[in-house]
């Protein structure tokens, strides 16, 4: 495990890196003139073009490994942030964005993958995905407020210069501590035994691509939030309240995931309690429930803590151990067409009413479409040792 945890460090600075940038980008946009429209068209086509990225890396990354697609995007991601701290008008802004987006589209089917690889059975390739949930959670608990604070002590230009040194870096050195795990071999056949003895295995069943519909209104929801909250203001003290608010949401987060033994329990109910639980939280935010928004964020991001794991897991019950690259190509897919859609309708609708509404209804569609399925619970043994990868 010790590429999990050389993984697990270099995640951390790329999700700080990252997600330090929420609660400048909007406020960076409007020094910058840039309509509220068109801040949604930045952060849309931001995810938009992850989508030929996605579809690159699922065949790539089961063919080629993670190792070099991981280092690439951190280089490249580093070198466009340079670029963007000297960006002057809003189109370069939106150039850069959208390059970015495709760059990055590698990075999230790469580490999860190499992550899947090494786990030995269910639960702990449970365990490794909350890990990642629990760094990614980490990390965005500074992040944003330290991003605020960099906006306010140095500046829009020189923040994001800082910050594309620190992923630069990052993307070098994990050339030469991110190793790839060497592809278990597969057992020697043996002969069968008599048809008599033989115990009745239920037929397997093809891929219910229905359950992409979470991950799609998932990000969609979550877009609409990252579009929302730092539209409060833009002065400085408006800055930091908002970093402290995307904070507050990790932190409910950080709680969940610190439970790893959720991670014995069947992957489709988690997901779906912590689905129905996000979908209250946006309800009431578009209500206008009397609740506090900090109370109301932190449970939102306890949904979150217990809705990642759980998705991932899920995904991987019923998908092949041959097949994680391109698992997780299509979840970065789904997550990147809801976060496209997300700024993009909340920057639409915002005048007419409240975007939170959007964020509630596409997470019901979602739930719909997750309607109970015998598959959801074949082929789940938390302590069974994981068939091995044919590397094809």
């Amino acid at each position: 495990m010790k590429t999990a945890v050389w993984l697990y460090l270099f995640l951390f600075i790329a999700f700080f890196d990252l997600h330090a940038q929420y609660p400048m980008l909007t406020p960076f946009a409007v020094s910058l003139g840039a309509a509220p429209s068109f801040i949604g068209l930045v952060m849309g086509l931001y995810s938009l073009t992850h989508l030929p990225g996605n579809l690159i890396a699922g065949f790539a990354v089961d063919r080629y490994g993670s190792r070099f697609f991981i280092s690439l995007s951190l280089i490249g991601a580093g070198i466009l942030l340079l670029f963007q701290s000297r960006v002057t008008d809003p189109w370069q802004l939106l150039y850069i964005r959208s390059i970015s987006g495709f760059v990055l589209a590698f990075l999230s089917p790469a580490c999860m993958s190499l992550l899947a690889r090494l786990a030995k059975n269910h639960f702990q390739q449970g365990k490794l995905m909350a890990g990642n949930g629990l760094v990614h959670t980490v990390a965005s608990v500074v992040s944003p407020a330290a991003g605020a604070y960099m906006a306010a002590a140095f500046g829009f230009s020189r923040s994001f210069e800082l910050l594309g040194w620190a992923l630069l870096v990052t993307g070098i050195l994990s050339l030469w501590f991110v190793k790839e795990p060497a592809l278990a071999s597969a057992p020697a056949p043996v002969a069968p035994p008599p048809k008599e003895l033989q115990p009745s295995v239920e037929p397997r069943t093809g891929f219910p691509w229905s359950v992409f519909a979470l991950p799609i209104g998932l990000s969609c929801a979550q877009g609409i939030l990252a579009f929302e909250l730092p539209l409060r203001g833009t002065d400085t003290a408006t800055i930091m309240n908002t970093g402290i608010l995307f904070s507050i949401i990790s932190l409910g987060s950080l709680v969940t995931l610190g439970l790893l033994f959720l991670n014995r329990y069947l992957p489709y109910n988690r997901t779906i309690v912590g689905a129905l639980l996000l979908a209250t939280c946006y309800y009431g935010m578009a209500s206008e429930w009397p609740v506090s928004l900090l109370l109301m964020l932190f449970i939102l991001g306890m949904a979150k803590g217990v809705i990642f794991p759980a998705m991932t897991s899920f995904l991987l019950q019923l998908s092949g151990a041959s097949r994680y690259g391109r698992t997780f190509s299509t979840l970065s897919i789904s997550l990147s067409i809801g976060a496209f859609l997300g700024p993009v309708l909340a920057g639409a609708v915002r005048d007419h009413f409240s975007p939170y509404f959007l964020a509630f209804i596409a997470m019901m569609l979602a739930l719909t479409l997750l309607f109970p399925r015998p598959s959801f619970k074949t082929n789940w043994n938390p302590g069974a040792a994981l068939p091995p990868a044919s590397g094809t």
